[in-house]
């Protein structure tokens, strides 16, 4: 159990001893700030560690952040010493690499030192710099808007997803409703679309439903008039796949979809709780490559049981595809996941191997990492990774992973965000998860959301 005289640092404590499955060990931690120093006193198996950070902070934000940050820094290094193991990314947990990068670069600061400072290795220190570099062109065109749109149906629920989608047989009698809530919360958004920078139909998968309600939902953001854009659908799994789809999809102005087979092995996509198999894959594939969409390809690392070689597979069967775009996640622990009910953390004993490979095939193959991010209980400490041929990124998941355009985001569980500027917190307006509760709420959701831009 986890005693501290600074309950503010608390939750990002945690976040350490639960990356070194410590959360059940007993601390005691005393934290004190004077004389431009920070101070923190740690009390574990019958020893005292002290660390003593210098750091003089400009306002209260300033001050918060470098707290914490000497906090986790603390307990990472007497836990990792303890047990004499390191993690790729140090004692970063619960912020993007990138953003704490672009802090330091807007304060004059070499990112680089910082990161090693926080145990950050050196192959990740680069892989950070890879990504700040390519993103240079999309960071300088910070301000505008992106409209997402929820569509939360699927075909099955995966056992790693979180996400409020339930199979698409078990919500259809509220589909033309949602779609109409839809309707109603597009017409009310245009006027908050000022510099459209991108529109992403995402969920989900938008493809299980129905072809007469997609196209509803297509006609209702044609209507908004938006000035050309990046125009996204995450098309989503290969079983829903229709030519009528696809060519509704390009009539409509879609520049780019996603195709999310997450593994290219038959067994692993059974255990996971896929309905389509490899061969499903390559047909959709071939499909909308007629369409001269950028094309996205989703994989997960880590999947039930597979080993390096399995992984290895899919990667390369991805790139032998060309895609605009492929992702690569590795799998964590999500609350609300069926994973999450089988085990409390994942030990995956490739894990490390499987990003190494997919960093290297994807660099021969020409292409470069653009955007990534990280979340808890993530396998091996590692992250998500977006990889894209030159000039062919995708603006929405730069922006809003970097956080530097608002969202205007319509639908169930939708988070539309404010960019209030820097040193500023972001504001946010969340819609209720559950579909029938925002169907009925759908007037005062956008009343809300609207005011949080007014």
């Amino acid at each position: 159990m986890l005693s501290t005289n600074a309950e503010f640092l608390r939750a990002e404590i945690l976040d350490v001893l639960r990356l070194l499955d410590a959360e059940t060990e007993d601390f005691t931690h005393y934290f004190s700030f004077g004389g431009g120093e920070f101070f923190n006193s740690i009390l574990y198996k019958d020893r005292f560690f002290d660390f003593r950070d210098k750091k003089e902070p400009s306002d209260d934000v300033e001050y918060k952040r470098y707290a914490k940050r000497y906090a986790k820094l603390a307990f990472y290094k007497v836990l990792s010493q303890d047990r004499g193991i390191s993690f790729p990314y140090g004692a970063l947990t619960g912020i993007r690499p990138t953003k704490l990068a672009y802090i330091e670069q807007a304060a004059g600061r070499d990112f680089k030192q910082l990161l090693a400072d926080c145990g950050v290795s050196e192959e990740n220190v680069r892989h950070v710099a890879r990504i700040i570099d390519v993103q240079k062109p999309y960071y300088a065109d910070k301000g505008g808007q992106d409209l997402f749109v929820s569509l939360p149906f699927c075909p099955t629920k995966c056992e790693y997803c979180s996400f409020i989608t339930a199979p698409v047989s078990a919500t259809r009698q509220y589909v033309d409703g949602y779609v109409t809530c839809l309707e109603k919360e597009l017409a009310s958004v245009r006027p908050l679309l000022t510099k459209p920078k991108s529109i992403y139909v995402g969920g989900g998968t938008p493809f299980a439903i129905e072809t007469a309600q997609l196209e509803r939902v297509y006609a209702a953001i044609n209507a908004l008039n938006l000035p050309k854009c990046e125009y996204t659908v995450e098309a989503g799994r290969p079983d829903v796949f229709s030519e009528e789809k696809l060519k509704l999809t390009k009539d409509y102005g879609v520049t780019r979809i996603c195709i999310n087979p997450q593994s290219f092995s038959d067994k692993t996509l059974e255990k996971i709780g896929r309905k389509h198999t490899c061969a499903d894959v390559y047909a959709a594939f071939g499909m909308a490559e007629k369409y001269g969409f950028d094309i996205n390809i989703d994989l997960i690392a880590g999947l039930a049981d597979e080993k390096l070689e399995d992984f290895e597979n899919s990667v390369r069967r991805a790139i032998a595809l060309n895609p605009a775009n492929i992702t690569v996640h590795t799998l964590s622990l999500k609350s609300g996941a069926k994973l999450k009910e089988k085990c409390n953390s994942l030990q995956i004993e490739d894990i490390g191997a499987m990003l190494a490979c997919s960093r290297r095939l994807l660099t021969e193959a020409g292409y470069s990492p653009y955007y990534m991010y990280r979340q808890k209980y993530q396998a091996g400490g590692h992250e998500n990774c977006g990889w894209a041929k030159k000039g062919r990124e995708c603006v929405y998941n730069i922006d809003v992973m970097e956080e530097i355009a608002d969202n205007v985001a319509v639908g169930a569980n939708a988070i539309s965000k404010r960019i209030t500027g820097a040193d500023k917190p972001i504001e946010r307006y969340a819609a209720p998860k559950d579909i029938k509760t925002y169907i009925d709420k759908v007037d005062t959701i956008i009343e809300q959301r609207n005011n949080l831009f007014g």
